[in-house]
């Protein structure tokens, strides 16, 4: 696989793997570290700026398309929204340090958009979250052996 593909691809799967489609970049990223072929300090920092741009577009999602919620067409049903809700109120902003949680990461990102959370608490939150679960997979695929 040339380069340019790979990190292609891997910035394609974090992206998609950040919204509510189907894709997952971990073992893509854990693969890709592990054949050793390409730089590992940049493929972590494609992957986290796919996944946190992935996120970005959740949170714009909640910011501009919250009035579309009843449509069939629209991505998270009412009851992800309520228990994100509930979970965003409980704990505030520092919920977003659970961005990089499959099921309810998702719906964390698009709900402090919703909830009018500024990018610039959004953003840091979101990309140490999701910068250090990518640095935990980099690390099992031997990026410190």
């Amino acid at each position: 696989m040339n380069a340019l593909y790979a990190f292609g691809l891997l910035f394609g799967t974090a992206f998609l793997a950040a919204t509510l489609l189907p894709a997952q970049s971990e073992g893509l990223l854990f693969w890709l570290i592990y054949t050793k072929k390409y730089n590992p300090w940049l493929l972590w920092t494609v992957a986290t700026a796919g996944n946190v741009l992935g996120s970005l577009v959740n949170w714009w999602l909640g910011r501009y398309l919250v009035r579309y919620q009843n449509k069939r067409w629209f991505p998270f049903s009412p009851q992800d929204f309520s228990k994100a809700r509930i979970f965003f109120q409980k704990y505030g902003v520092w919920s977003l340090l659970l961005s990089w949680a499959p099921v309810i990461g998702d719906p964390i990102t698009c709900v402090s958009g919703i909830l009018g959370i500024r990018l610039n608490l959004f953003l840091p939150l979101v990309l140490l979250a999701k910068g250090g679960r990518y640095l935990i997979i980099c690390s099992a695929a031997g990026l410190f052996n």
